[in-house]
């Protein structure tokens, strides 16, 4: 059998591309590379523009030159790192030797030994990864999971006094509305958004074992923490004080936790919308040209949410190995972080492309009242909570002397139906006040949705 070209071994790099391209402009290996060229640029600009041993600032040009490495970032750089790395077998090295060619290239070899000075690969490494983490989450992830939230939160709205049968358990229950329901979604989603809005992106610049040993040497009369300080905040990021060689990681274990709690709740929407299409409360808008079965020509299926159903648990499987691992290192250091985060991308990309899924397929549903009406008159028998709470109040109000209001519902109901005539039947022989009992007889399951609608407005 003849060997296929070189394909994609992830179906993230395949089939899903084009849904999840944004994330590999900062996830990918080169996206991370661009990011350690950035810290290792802005790390010489630093070193020089405060005049640290006995440099001067470079020029606006040759700062504008420098930086142009990073923001010009392309194929030739990206062929550049691997033909460094296949000499150097480090990643953190060929970065470095890239930044002093180009400071050859600018004749500024006369600072070329301030490249990487000080630095240990993973002050590079986990600024880099904090950066762009912080651009995939907040330039890519967030906006669509802003998106999904946006669309559930105006069904909501749409959707706020249509009343549905609640089934609690599966079962016919006290009705609801649809759009309460969805608000559910958007309440708990919001509190998510809110959380993972507010990460602090922590970064570390202390040296091999955090300790600064390096920098004291070199300089004993620079404050080299308030140095580190100040440069990590400089790339927009919280400074971390206190660590071994790497940035202990805390932060990306509670991002990646809050994010597949978020993805938990997102599966939770799905197999709701699922079972609201399989009883018939949404129907599916057919895309034009898109086949359902590949034999049974009438099917439309929900796939949009079972494909988000089976991304978010991968999605998760990935975010809380790595919430979990990632807070352990052996003693000062060891690597296993190293290949760990580079599957941050798979994490975060199995979750965007699962949030593409459920906000194409919301968009692609509509709900049906008609059905909605039918099925709550066919369960007449959830006003039984109602009632026998009224009857509760009458009681206490001593307006009736019912002794055990529970069991005569309980007699009159369950297990069985019970129609419109019958619990007005019902209704009309109870021993309560007039006003309870005129409240009960207007009262009907499409009318006994509480304060469903304010909540909703609420939201």
């Amino acid at each position: 059998m003849t060997a296929l070209p070189p394909q994609p071994l992830s179906p993230l790099d395949g089939r899903y591309r084009s849904a999840v391209l944004g994330l590999g402009d900062h996830l990918s290996e080169a996206g991370l590379n661009r990011a350690r060229v950035q810290v290792e640029v802005e790390w010489l600009i630093y070193l020089t523009s405060h005049g640290m041993f006995g440099s001067s600032p470079l020029t606006d040009q040759q700062v504008r030159s420098l930086r142009a490495l990073v923001d010009d970032f392309g194929q030739p750089e990206i062929d550049r790192l691997a033909e460094l790395e296949s000499t150097t077998k480090h990643d953190v090295k060929a970065v470095e030797y890239l930044v002093r060619e180009r400071l050859h290239a600018l004749g500024l070899d006369h600072i070329a030994e301030l490249t990487h000075f000080a630095a240990t690969s993973e002050d590079i490494n986990n600024l880099s990864y904090a950066l762009t983490v912080s651009a995939a989450i907040n330039e890519v992830w967030l906006p669509k999971f802003r998106g999904v939230i946006g669309e559930l939160r105006a069904q909501a709205l749409q959707y706020r006094d249509d009343a549905m049968l609640a089934r609690t358990h599966g079962q016919p229950a006290t009705p609801t509305t649809m759009g309460k329901e969805l608000a559910v979604f958007v309440h708990r989603l919001e509190r998510l958004r809110t959380q993972i809005q507010r990460t602090e992106y922590l970064g570390k610049f202390s040296g091999a074992t955090g300790t600064f040993a390096a920098h004291v040497v070199a300089d004993p009369s620079a404050d080299w923490p308030r140095v580190s300080q100040e440069f990590v905040g400089s790339l927009g990021l919280t400074w971390n004080p206190l660590t071994t060689q790497i940035e202990s990681h805390d932060w990306q274990a509670e991002l990646y936790s809050a994010i597949s709690h978020a993805n938990r709740i997102l599966h939770n929407l799905c197999t709701d919308i699922w079972t609201y299409i399989s009883l018939g409360y949404f129907r599916q808008v057919p895309e034009p040209g898109a086949t359902g079965s590949s034999t049974m020509p009438h099917k439309v299926n929900p796939i949009r949410f079972e494909n988000a159903e089976a991304n978010l648990e991968l999605s998760s499987a990935v975010l809380d190995s790595l919430a979990a691992t990632l807070v352990t290192s052996r003693l000062q250091r060891d690597l296993t972080d190293s290949t760990t985060q580079r599957n941050i991308g798979v994490g975060l990309g199995h979750s965007l492309l699962a949030l593409d899924n459920i906000e194409r397929g919301l968009g692609q549903i509509a709900l049906d009242r008609e059905l909605l009406a039918a099925d709550l008159d066919a369960n007449w028998e959830v006003l039984a909570e109602a009632i026998q709470t009224v009857i509760r109040a009458e009681v206490t109000a001593g307006r009736s002397t019912i002794s055990d209001p529970y069991a005569l519902l309980k007699e009159l109901t369950r297990g069985k139906r019970v129609d419109h005539a019958g619990l007005v039947e019902f209704v009309n022989g109870l021993d309560i006040g007039q006003a309870a009992k005129n409240r009960l007889l207007e009262l009907t399951p499409a009318t006994y949705v509480g304060l469903a609608s304010r909540l909703v407005d609420e939201l």
